[in-house]
């Protein structure tokens, strides 16, 4: 009976250990391509191959569904081994706990078009939550089962047949082995290193309000004189902005000063137009209150804009019969996007110099920076300083890297 027992014991162990081995290789890979993809400096190194990891990422994260389906017909057969051992049991619910939070809130994220912002928001930070949280505990699960943590008498081979004899377990166990010693001091390793730094991503995404003013505080800008906010800015129409902007950029943040910042509307117009920034702040500006969608899972809403409607500025520029898109450069030199003619008419799209009642800072694109709140922002354009209606299609810097250059949220009215 005892033989049979161990035969079945071993023939899990191995299947486990597979499973285990794929598990783990599957997570490292998607952690370590999880930690790139949101970085700014990684966008411009990897170009194209950011889009074609992000595809990756997302299909590893799909095929990790299949180690864990694979399991689930050995659990059976596992959970009775683990009869007397409810720390393991315990382990095995915890892992595919986050297992499924992270699968869960993956495909939500991959399908964000068809769930929308309402769904896509949370689901990041759900996804976040469970890295913060899964990936330590997974590393420290395997640290702490490998081979050189356990106790030297399991180690020990048996160089001859010794006969049984009864040993109570306090004569062989210390009060406090080796083993847990090593454990808690690898957990608490963990705790120091890695809980302030979630302790800190948890006030940043969950709070609201307060990321635009730190931001302003410290702006890189240095141009006179500041835009004076219209009385709808101040306070905010719209209540002030809720939640908080991640930065993500493709070069490092440029500053401005009234030495180096212009602002031109060129190209097949009747009248091509300059300004400088003392010019510039007093072209008559709206106030408009729109949430902002990033197409990667988070947004901010109720944020009051004030600027200039392009439609306005292109109304006044004139534009030819021959003029099909509306060209978009940025003053980081790199960054361009565009729009067609009939979607740059939208009267919600604005070249905004103000985010609820202050200068936009540096880091979300200011001074000055398109809004296009119908679509996902990386149609709006950081650090604007020049519009050109061009007669061709232009492919702007993310579409060229493989973002889909139909760049609606769902549900949005296009006009």
């Amino acid at each position: 009976m005892n033989s049979w027992l161990n035969k079945i014991r071993k023939g899990i162990g191995k299947k486990l250990a597979a499973v285990h081995r794929w598990n783990a290789w599957m997570i490292a890979f998607l952690a370590f391509s999880g930690l790139i993809l949101p970085w700014g400096a990684w966008r411009e190194i990897l170009g194209a191959g950011r889009v074609w990891l992000k595809w990756l990422h997302i299909g590893v994260g799909l095929a990790l569904l299949l180690p864990v389906l694979y399991y689930l017909l050995l659990a059976g057969k596992h959970w009775g081994l683990l009869k007397e051992r409810p720390a393991q049991k315990w382990n095995v619910f915890i892992v595919l706990f986050m297992l499924a939070g992270w699968f869960l809130s993956g495909v939500v994220l991959w399908q964000f078009r068809a769930f929308g912002p309402a769904w896509s928001n949370p689901a990041l930070i759900i996804h976040d939550v469970f890295t913060w949280i899964g990936l330590p505990y997974m590393i420290y699960h395997s640290i702490t089962r490998t081979r050189w943590l356990k106790e030297p008498h399991r180690r020990s081979v048996r160089t001859s047949i010794q006969p049984k004899t009864e040993v109570s377990p306090q004569a062989t166990e210390p009060l406090y082995t080796r083993r847990a010693f090593i454990r808690s001091a690898i957990g608490l390793g963990f705790a120091v290193t890695l809980g302030p730094s979630f302790i800190k991503w948890m006030a940043s995404s969950l709070s609201s309000g307060a990321n635009v003013e730190n931001l302003v505080q410290k702006d890189n800008n240095h141009l006179i004189p500041a835009p004076q906010p219209a009385v709808d800015s101040l306070p905010p129409i719209g209540g002030g902005s809720k939640g908080n902007f991640r930065i993500y950029t493709v070069t490092p943040i440029p500053s401005f000063d009234n030495s180096n910042w212009s602002f031109t509307v060129d190209g097949l117009v009747n009248q091509a137009m300059q300004w400088n920034w003392e010019e510039f702040v007093k072209l008559p500006r709206t106030v408009q209150v729109s949430d902002f969608h990033c197409v990667t899972g988070w947004s901010v809403y109720n944020n009051t804009w004030e600027g200039i409607p392009l439609k306005h500025l292109l109304e006044q520029a004139g534009f030819q019969s021959s003029a099909q898109t509306v060209k978009f450069y940025s003053g980081d030199g790199v960054y361009t996007d565009s729009l067609t003619m009939e979607q740059a008419q939208m009267k919600d799209i604005m070249i905004a110099v103000m985010l609820d009642g202050k200068p936009i800072p540096s880091d979300l694109g200011g001074p000055v920076r398109l809004v296009v709140p119908q679509m996902y922002t990386y149609k709006s354009v950081k650090w604007l300083n020049r519009i050109e209606l061009i007669a061709e299609d232009h492919v702007g810097y993310w579409e060229e890297r493989g973002y889909d250059k139909d760049a609606w949220l769902s549900g949005t009215k296009q006009s």
